[in-house]
């Protein structure tokens, strides 16, 4: 049954990028079936009916490092974009061509935006749709340079192809009782648990995760769902690294000098005959806005990670980078870093026979499976990144506190219905 949505139609109000270092929240239009024109929108997607959609009432919308390069100016990000890609939310509306999602219907909104119909879909490879992005494979709501699709910082979103797209819960009730730790299968929880899967954690691995942020935090989670016998987690910032420890990780702080060394000092005995710090596998949840080490810590480095986690690895092993990487940067550090380009020791990962999986995280793939282990009482993911409620009036003191460090994972509550 569908909802006569023109009677119905409330307002909606989002999140928007207004500039470096600026968000306001707006009034702004109620969702339709038809992508309009407006900033970040292609052109060639401008009029795309979207009988396949449904329009959420989102009951969650989590505040993202990778909506913070956004927000720090550090991408082509164009002012008056609707931001938000991490969505949860109740289905009040249903377009002609929608079969199985229905009215009512509580759901988890993955971040990669995907069709379901062309070969990479079929290969469960969603984070690089054919279809859905006319420049360039891969999409994403509220992201730049990923097609203009509508971001989920909003009291109301479009979500298309929605019998391919959106998790169902199963049980409505159930759902609300763990909607925070439900709340990160949109991204975080998959991406980290996808840079552990890609750096071939399993059980009795010994890992090293570069990045102690909510990607990281969720890596760190994963690699001990695995099975993983020793998490060490590297950052900067020692709340967060308080963070890591309170669910059983190893810390180092990196401003104290070389990871490699401290990675030693904790596997001690552990560690190859020859005396070198290796881990079996690594995942850098950090990205492009990497800084150096020891002395270098305040400085930005932008290969800084990728370079020492092939020093950190073992031969044979194999690192997942789920951390963000652009191709077009403004405030990169010099003209190679602002297209993207980077000096990597790719010899060195070469000679050591490392792998490497980078880009979008399928989130898909892993979603379901992770619903259960939620559902099921076997992670504690929201626990573990600090999720933290907020109103959606509070999205701009949310950006900022999270911009300045806060180890907490920030949850835009638009309707007032988690707490």
């Amino acid at each position: 049954m569908r909802v006569d949505r023109e009677a119905a139609m409330p307002g909606n109000r989002a999140v928007v990028y207004q500039g470096a270092g600026q968000v306001e929240v707006r009034d702004t239009d109620y969702p339709t079936y038809e992508l309009q024109d407006g900033p970040g929108v292609n052109k060639e997607n401008v009029g795309r009916k979207v009988p396949h959609g449904v329009i959420l009432k989102t009951v969650a919308s989590n505040i993202c490092g990778s909506d913070q390069h956004m927000v720090r100016g550090r991408t082509t990000a164009p002012e008056g974009l609707v931001l938000g890609h991490e969505i949860t939310g109740e289905v009040v509306d249903v377009g002609p061509d929608v079969e199985f999602i229905k009215v009512g219907d509580l759901c988890s909104v993955p971040f990669n935006i995907s069709c379901g119909r062309c070969r990479n879909c079929k290969e469960r490879k969603t984070g690089v749709c054919l279809n859905v992005n006319p420049d360039r494979p891969g999409s994403a709501y509220g992201y730049v340079d990923m097609g203009g699709w509508v971001g989920g910082q909003a009291e109301y979103v479009l979500v298309p192809y929605a019998d391919w797209n959106l998790l169902k819960f199963p049980d409505r009730d159930q759902a609300m009782e763990k909607i925070l730790d439900l709340a990160m299968l949109t991204d975080i929880f998959p991406t980290g648990y996808h840079g552990c899967v890609s750096a071939g954690v399993t059980s009795g691995s010994t890992v090293y995760i570069a990045g102690a942020g909510p990607v990281g935090l969720a890596a760190a989670t994963s690699a001990y769902l695995l099975g993983a016998a020793v998490v060490i987690v590297g950052d900067l910032n020692e709340e967060r690294l308080a963070q890591a420890r309170s669910f059983g990780c190893e810390t180092i702080n990196v401003a104290d000098g070389d990871p490699a060394d401290q990675v030693q000092q904790i596997l001690g005995h552990d560690a190859p005959a020859i005396g070198q710090p290796l881990v079996d596998s690594a995942v850098d949840a950090v990205g492009f806005e990497a800084r150096g080490h020891g002395e270098n810590a305040q400085t930005e480095m932008p290969a800084t990670v990728l370079n020492s986690l092939m020093t950190v690895t073992r031969a044979g092993g194999a690192i997942g980078i789920p951390g963000l990487y652009v191709t077009g940067d403004p405030g990169g550090v010099d003209d190679a870093a602002k297209v993207g380009s980077l000096s990597l020791r790719l010899g060195l990962g070469w000679a050591k026979s490392h792998s490497f999986v980078t880009g979008q995280c399928p989130v898909m793939k892993y979603n379901r499976e992770l619903m259960m282990a939620i559902l099921h009482d076997r992670v504690q993911i929201a626990k573990n990144v600090n999720a933290t409620p907020i109103r959606l009036d509070q999205a701009a003191q949310g950006y900022a506190d999270f911009d300045k460090g806060a180890a907490r994972k920030y949850v835009l509550d638009p309707h007032g219905v988690i707490a």
